[in-house]
């Protein structure tokens, strides 16, 4: 079989050749016929996380997918061969850049069925992330606020979609290009980020709860614009203690990690506010709640483009580049194929 790995921490993924792999007991093997390309691959690729997660090279990259399933492990009995499926895995296993994948069937879950199995993969990491930022860790209520930045991006089309069918007053901040995309969305109140303050837009308005897919800056205004108590929830880091206690990393980079996010827990509590950094794992029973809520026609997927598996560096590259309105998708079914690099 194809795939794409990753050799050194900074080369470019190389196309190789591999055995098909065989499923554990406990995994399912499915034919890949999408996999999402996202900003966390190039993390990977670039060695952000390298003094946390010791991965080991040559490694195959990718994380999230849709596929069949062809061959099942002998302690499975939920996941049927034949069955669609989608999923995300975590980032220390074999990736989904490739044209089979062996994965913990704990992991995946059926695809939901309102949606083509290529347009699924462009959603388990937004919405683990989505419903791990609103759901598990800020607890969103009906009627609450919801500050969601990038909000016609890949994580923020589907979490303003996600937050309005919880009942939540959604705002977002997008460019001038994506304003009436943001609308069409379900976002009650769209700022353009190039064009006005985000205090001043937001003047008035309680929010409860930001997620926040950009850091730098964007994160530190928006520590200022949540309510005291409020939450905001950074996808982009840096990391918090939480997370390094999480993760179980070892004492030293547990201590590094405190520092790189200092600034920051010390913005926050100037402003009484918590910040909370989210990295999200596999979780198969969210990702079938998930399925649940798109066939109930809450959510959609928002796919910016799909290109051939072959031209997996190319889409990476279009991600880091930035810009594009939804998800970016690798397929190897040529008649899904929208854009080709």
């Amino acid at each position: 079989m194809k795939a794409f790995i990753l050799e050194d921490y900074g080369s470019p993924l190389r196309s190789t050749d591999m055995p098909v792999p065989v499923p554990a007991d406990n995994e399912v093997l499915v034919r890949m016929v999408a996999a999402g390309v996202n900003p966390v691959d190039e993390r990977v690729r670039s060695g952000d996380f390298k003094s946390i997660f010791p991965f080991h090279l040559p490694k195959v990259m990718g994380g999230e997918f849709s596929g069949e399933v062809v061959e099942r492990g002998v302690d499975v009995t939920d996941i049927k061969v034949g069955d669609q499926v989608y999923g995300y895995v975590d980032l220390a296993e074999t990736g989904t850049f490739s044209e089979y994948i062996a994965v913990d069937a704990a992991a995946v879950a059926p695809a939901p069925m309102s949606v083509s199995l290529v347009e699924a993969a462009g959603l388990p990491v937004v919405a683990r992330t989505a419903w791990q930022a609103l759901v598990d860790m800020a607890k969103v209520t009906e009627g609450q606020t919801v500050l969601i930045h990038g909000g016609t991006g890949g994580v923020g089309s589907v979490a303003v979609q996600f937050a309005k069918s919880l009942g939540c007053t959604v705002a977002t901040t997008v460019s001038t290009a994506n304003i009436d995309a943001a609308r069409d969305l379900g976002a009650d109140i769209v700022i353009d980020y190039q064009r006005e303050d985000l205090a001043q837009a937001l003047a008035g308005t309680t929010v409860d709860v930001v997620l926040d897919t950009q850091g730098g800056d964007t994160l530190k205004n928006s520590l200022a614009v949540v309510r005291p108590g409020g939450t905001v929830i950074g996808i982009t880091g840096p990391p918090d203690p939480e997370f390094a206690r999480r993760v179980g990393v070892n004492p030293v980079v547990g201590l590094v990690i405190r520092a790189l996010s200092s600034g920051v827990r010390r913005q926050a509590r100037k402003h009484g506010v918590t910040y909370r950094f989210l990295f999200i794992g596999p979780d198969g029973t969210a990702l079938r709640h998930f399925s649940r809520i798109v066939d109930e026609g809450a959510v959609r997927p928002v796919i910016g483009r799909v290109l051939p598996f072959e031209q997996t560096v190319k889409a990476l590259d279009q991600v880091i580049a930035g810009g594009l309105r939804g998800k970016v998708l690798v397929t190897t079914d040529p008649d899904e194929v929208t854009d080709h690099a």
